[in-house]
């Protein structure tokens, strides 16, 4: 019995040497914390509860040429409460009229926001949210509300901040204009100008605020004030005319709708500066709409077609191997080269001059100008196409340019039919704004300049950098070779495939083409041809302004898919609102054209509205951009639905009518 209690009083001792033994290790343990590593540990628990977050800089704005917002950013706002900081003694004298402040602000009732704040404030609630999404201004007026005006530790008043992008013209231009985007993974995406300039200039510099985990996923900011504060970004000035943009865009978009094409471009540009007045890249989605997809002015290189004519004519005529009399066999449309034949539409234009080869598009006439020529030294082309820099990306500011094919001789899509084929526009590839490019050379004397789409970068009203006019090259030919060419360019319009769009009130000069696509299995192709229409020129004709380039892929082939017919039109409606809406002194000065017609009318016209100011004219069978022009120069409202030429054909309120004050007309023109 004895030893039996001896030995559980040994197991007691045992079982209290350990519990003394482990009491000894917890306050060793406690005092290593403490003393030893404690500033360690503390620092660790302050990291995990305390955080610097990071505000956003409000990212610079983007403006038009004529100070128009393109893009900007906006801050908002969400508010919220932290129920427990303030005093007691300030919670209650207060919470009524912060409740007050916030039923007139909301349309809410007072009680439903004292209920909500008194239980938080019960049950320790460092953040209850209460508003979503504020503007600027109504978050001042927020933060001086009644006991948010203490600040965050004296009245709990807390907020985020969050900077939203928008572009006020909406749809149009978007993708040129552009945007940049960081993922989760810190991954940037940069498009247009947006993209191009925002590391440099429009990002401005994020500032630092400390904040305080209260449990929940919920962070309370620490005092009122930012650690560091943000600093916004410059604001960036563009080349683009909102009002030629919003023409080119409208433009385009009723073409790609008509002819169910698949995308399709436009650009224009100031010949003299290269500045870019106006770009719309538009897409159709699935459903059908058509949006700014893609940048496909700047990005998308592919055969040019027939509107490469004009460079191969070009090196031709520069070369002294040709003149524009010069005579060409086109046969009667179909002639081999090489075991390959090369067609034009048609039954083909016989023996004809080499300036009527180019202005009725003849690809045998431009491939047997170019194969008789330099077959034997085909570097003498490719030199004339190097040197105009052909070959070469333009450098242009927006991300992702495309890169031009110039084939020679040793690559592999080199063959004895690569000259031949060049010669009219494929075997090759270019951009839409590198084509432009050349042909604002020739609207601009021969000098190639670099196409631009920034003017200046400001803050405020302090310019941080100006853009110049950049060359590229000086002259691309003599000056007899540009005066052939210009005059063969303006008589397309007058005579050749660009007939069509001839208008005797204002001269354009130009190039249609018409390329083939997706052709890689032709027999494919053949049972569903696909193609690509493209309009290049400049006018007036006489005396360049503005360059221009339209190109539309995939035009629905029961509908039409010539340029003349797809592209050329959107180039002369965009002229010819130009020279509506924004007449030139160049122009005004040199004009002679009168339309004896058009004269008769304005004069009948006139007369009647100065004597009856509100009396609706007869304007049926006038052009619509005169029409616009009197009908708003009568101080009345009017919207035209152009389906055509632009001549009216029909007027919502009947001749001899009296106006009514803030009426609106609709004019039909077709």
């Amino acid at each position: 019995m004895a030893t039996s209690e001896t030995n559980i009083l040994n197991r007691l001792y045992f079982v209290a040497g350990c519990m003394f033994v482990f009491a000894l290790a917890v306050v060793f343990k406690l005092c290593s914390i403490q003393f030893i590593h404690g500033d360690k540990y503390r620092a660790m628990a302050q990291k995990r509860t305390i955080k610097a977050f990071e505000i956003p800089a409000n990212r610079g704005n983007i403006y038009s040429a004529d100070g128009s917002l393109l893009a900007m950013s906006i801050p908002k706002y969400d508010i919220a409460i932290d129920a427990v900081t303030s005093s007691e003694k300030n919670f209650k004298k207060y919470i009524k009229p912060l409740c007050d402040s916030l039923a007139a602000f909301t349309g809410k009732s007072s009680n439903s926001f004292e209920q909500k704040i008194k239980k938080a404030r019960k049950t320790k609630n460092q953040y209850l949210l209460l508003l979503r999404n504020l503007s600027y201004s109504d978050f001042i007026r927020v933060r001086n509300f009644p006991l948010f005006k203490l600040g965050a530790v004296r009245g709990g008043f807390v907020y985020n901040q969050t900077t939203k992008r928008e572009h006020p013209m909406g749809g149009i231009a978007e993708r040129s204009i552009g945007y940049e985007r960081i993922d989760e993974n810190n991954y940037a995406t940069r498009v247009g100008i947006d993209g191009a300039f925002g590391k440099d200039y429009l990002r401005g510099e994020n500032g630092k605020r400390l904040k305080q985990k209260i449990g929940n996923g919920e962070w309370k900011p620490l005092r009122d004030a930012n650690e560091i504060e943000a600093k916004d970004g410059y604001d960036i000035y563009t080349t683009i005319d909102v009002n030629i943009q919003d023409i080119a865009h409208h433009s385009l978009l009723g073409q790609l709708e008509k002819y169910e094409a698949d995308h399709g471009c436009v650009v224009v540009m100031d010949v003299k500066t290269g500045e870019i007045k106006a770009i719309s890249n538009l897409g159709r989605g699935k459903s059908g709409k058509y949006y700014e997809r893609l940048n496909y002015a700047v990005g998308e290189s592919h055969e040019p077609g027939s509107t490469f004519k004009v460079m191969a004519m070009m090196a031709a005529l520069e070369d002294k191997v040709i003149d524009t009399s010069t005579v060409v066999d086109t046969k009667n449309g179909r002639k081999m080269f090489y075991g390959r034949p090369i067609n034009d539409s048609g039954e083909g234009h016989g023996k004809i001059s080499a300036a009527r080869a180019l202005e009725v598009s003849s690809n045998i006439g431009l491939a047997t100008i170019v194969d008789d020529n330099y077959s034997k030294t085909p570097e003498k082309f490719l030199k004339r196409l190097r040197d105009w820099k052909l070959d070469q990306k333009l450098g242009v500011a927006i991300i992702g340019e495309g890169q031009p094919v110039i084939p020679k001789p040793g690559d592999k899509i080199w063959s004895r039919n690569a000259l031949p084929s060049m010669a009219y526009g494929y075997n090759m590839q270019l951009t839409p704004l590198q084509t432009l490019a050349f042909y604002n050379a020739i609207a601009n004397n021969g000098q190639l300049i670099k196409p631009r789409f920034l003017r200046a970068v400001k803050e405020f009203d302090r310019p941080i950098e100006i853009f110049e006019k950049e060359v590229l090259v000086d002259k691309l030919c003599s000056n007899q070779t540009l005066s052939k060419i210009k005059e063969i360019l303006k008589n397309i319009v007058v005579r050749g495939t660009g007939k069509k769009l001839y208008s005797e009130t204002f001269s354009m000069a130009g190039k249609t083409g018409t390329a083939r696509t997706d052709y890689a299995n032709y027999e494919e192709w053949r049972k569903d041809p696909k193609y690509v229409s493209s309009f290049a020129g400049y006018f007036p004709a006489e005396n360049p302004k503005y360059s221009c380039i339209v190109v539309i892929h995939k035009p629905s082939t029961e509908v039409g898919f010539y340029g003349a017919d797809v592209s050329g039109p959107v180039f002369k409606r965009i002229a010819q609102k130009i020279y509506t809406d924004t007449p030139l002194v160049e122009e005004i000065q040199t004009v002679e054209f009168k339309n004896p017609k058009v004269v008769q009318d304005f004069e009948k016209f006139n007369s009647v509205s100065n004597t009856y100011k509100t009396i609706m004219p007869d304007l049926v069978g006038m052009p619509a951009m005169d029409a616009v022009a009197f009908l708003e120069n009568m101080e009345v409202d009017v919207k035209v639905k152009l389906n055509g030429s632009g001549v009216v054909t029909a007027q919502s309120i009947s001749k001899n009518i009296k106006l009514k004050p803030n009426q609106t007309i609709v004019l039909d023109a077709s």
